[in-house]
């Protein structure tokens, strides 16, 4: 059984609290609660293993950051915390993280079988002045989404690999056949939807067209967002909805979700992550797959896209960091990992898991496969920072204005630049 008692289901529901018995490792995650079950199993599967170490699972409100600070901050920090790549970085910065390297350090076979097994990016996004103070655990990234019948009606063949991706024109063809209106001039459908944080998204366009989004990617100094490359691939994205009217606009993504267009056979292709695949599965009125990103002139030899990685730590103050690294080991590892890799729920973070059966079995609904296994080693870091809120802040008041066509993508090369830049700096 899965959930071993009654109270254990009412902590999946209630969030819980990081107070509880001083035996037990807490684990503090968020999850929606197909994917709290499936971290569930882990646990499961931990205790049969080494049925000493008792884990407590702790689910994070809305704000899983402001959250941590303030159970670390009253001395309850839990035990093990998820990492997310945009937000672990403040937390290393001020003590809270352990550095993993410790453990890693004594047991130098299995840190070489980890690191031989595992993906350079998505490893190299939770390093931190020289620690690693996280170690990934699932891998997202964000793709395409694209309903097999719609395309083949139209005549249309996606690529199936990161090294064999549309050009920015190619793509901007497909989504221009794939949109459909009436005589009224009401769109039918969209060629092109997307699932994810737009400006995130357009980033990605940005970097698919040969420049990075900050330098460095890890501890940057300063932000690209005003390199003419960036700026490109930025203004293409923008330009689907704003003047090429193949994807939504700002206000209509207000009135019906992306997903809900593409399942309901109203989107042709959608840009989202891997969260989404437990979504569109098991429907018998959506036949889909998945490929790559487009490249713009500027970019590639190949597609890239963003880590898209959590990844768990171990709290310095822990108590329990042996029992902690424990289960950290197990579930990061590849006992674990082939769990991850069985649930359908998540990518595995190691080439040992994806080329299991258990993953096969699980994405039977794809036949692009590679677009899955291949896409941790095509993966680059957005940012990673301390200050990224700040940053943040500043990107979405910046690139929304060029979403919504009240600007255009060169103008952030100006002040949004500047401000970005002094914020980076005064992190150094």
């Amino acid at each position: 059984m899965l959930l071993r008692s009654a109270a254990a289901a009412a902590l999946l529901a209630a969030g819980g609290c990081a107070g509880g018995d001083e035996d037990e490792v807490t684990f503090f995650f968020q999850a929606r609660p197909e994917e709290a079950r499936a971290r569930l199993l882990i646990i499961d599967e931990f205790h049969r293993r080494r049925p000493d170490i008792r884990i407590r699972t702790i689910m994070s409100g809305p704000d899983p950051l402001q959250q941590m600070l303030t159970y670390c901050a009253g001395g309850k920090c839990p035990d093990v915390l998820m990492a997310w790549e945009l937000l672990y970085a403040g937390l290393a910065d001020r003590g809270v993280l352990a550095d993993l390297g410790e453990f890693l350090d004594r047991d130098p076979a299995y840190a070489d079988r980890l690191r031989a097994d595992g993906y350079a990016p998505l490893r190299d996004t939770f390093t931190w002045n020289g620690g690693q103070y996280a170690l990934p655990e699932q891998w997202s990234g964000v793709f395409l989404y694209y309903n097999r019948k719609l395309l083949a009606e139209a005549g249309i063949r996606p690529p199936v690999r990161w090294s064999d991706a549309w050009g920015f024109s190619e793509f901007l063809t497909a989504a221009q056949a794939l949109t459909h209106r009436d005589a009224d001039g009401h769109t039918s459908q969209w060629g092109f939807v997307d699932a994810w944080v737009p400006y995130f998204s357009a980033a990605c366009f940005g970097m698919n067209n040969g420049a990075e989004w900050f330098s460095p990617p890890v501890r940057p100094v300063r932000t690209n967002i005003g390199d003419p490359r960036f700026t490109e691939g930025l203004q293409f994205y923008a330009d689907l909805a704003v003047r090429h009217r193949v994807a939504p606009s700002v206000g209509d993504r207000q009135s019906v979700s992306a997903q809900d267009l593409f399942r309901g056979g109203k989107a042709a292709m959608l840009l989202g992550g891997h969260w989404l695949y437990s979504e569109f599965t098991g429907r018998e009125d959506l036949d889909f797959d998945v490929t790559v990103l487009p490249v713009g002139p500027h970019g590639g030899p190949g597609a890239i896209t963003d880590v898209g990685s959590t990844g768990l730590a171990i709290a310095a103050a822990s108590p329990r960091r042996e029992q902690a690294w424990e289960f950290v080991k197990f579930a990061t590892g590849p006992e674990g990992q082939a769990l991850i890799a069985a649930s359908g729920l998540f990518v595995p973070v190691l080439r040992s898991a994806m080329a299991s059966p258990g993953f096969t079995a699980a994405h039977s609904a794809v036949r692009n496969l590679e677009v899955f296994t291949e896409g941790p080693a095509h993966s680059r870091q957005l940012a990673v920072t301390p200050r990224w809120g700040k940053v943040e802040s500043l990107l979405e008041r910046g690139c929304n204005r060029v979403l919504r066509g009240a600007a255009q993508a060169d103008s952030l090369a100006g002040q949004t630049a500047k401000d970005i830049d002094e914020v980076l700096g005064a992190a150094v």
